[in-house]
């Protein structure tokens, strides 16, 4: 899907708008350190349950640590290593299930992860870079070829970079990238005061 947003109902700050999961990423761009560094510092200072920061990223910088890049390359489904391989980042978000301060369950740990992986997008997104989220990968051979510990689950594997020319994606992939991205009205999406459609508030 494009920057292009199709059905918009109201104005949103302009991160909102540019921010999007492109899968054409320029190979030849590297992302500066000082970069990837802000990027994670976003993730950070995401707020969580407790205050637990049960988030954790693997980074696979390919210019500094192209072994561990090339190993999460090798997790990820292979529809998506047809063009996360262009990437120079990967990163894989892991959440920890247990609250450090007390050995009890965190339930929230998959919903701040999320919150933390979001923030790390919205700062790409400010530094001029892309990022594209994903479900598509082996969590097993994640888990295997990483050494994650048990009480932390994979969440999601992502592309960091910079956006590159549509036309090196395969004809399916293209047609995606260049369509208008298109949301379910926010009626639909939003229940005033019950479980209910609503007209809005």
């Amino acid at each position: 899907m494009s920057e292009a947003q199709e059905n918009k109902e109201h104005k949103v700050h302009v991160l909102f708008q540019k921010r999007w999961s492109p899968r054409a990423f320029d190979a030849n761009q590297p992302v500066a350190q000082q970069d990837l560094h802000s990027c994670l510092e976003a993730a950070r200072w995401a707020p969580s349950c407790f205050g637990a920061e049960p988030w954790r990223f693997i980074v696979c910088h390919k210019e500094n640590n192209q072994e561990a890049w090339v190993k999460l390359l090798a997790c990820l489904a292979p529809k998506n290593q047809e063009w996360a391989q262009f990437a120079p980042v990967l990163l894989m978000v892991c959440a920890h299930q247990v609250f450090e301060h007390n050995g009890r369950d965190n339930n929230w740990a998959e919903y701040d992860a999320g919150a933390a992986s979001i923030s790390l997008c919205l700062q790409a997104t400010a530094l001029g870079l892309v990022t594209h989220q994903m479900g598509g990968f082996d969590a097993e051979a994640v888990c295997d070829s990483f050494a994650i510990p048990k009480d932390f689950k994979p969440m999601a594997a992502m592309a960091l970079g910079y956006q590159g020319d549509v036309n090196q994606l395969d004809k399916d992939f293209q047609s995606i990238e260049v369509s208008h991205r298109r949301r379910k009205p926010l009626a639909e999406l939003i229940f005033d005061g019950a479980w209910e459609p609503t007209q809005g508030i």
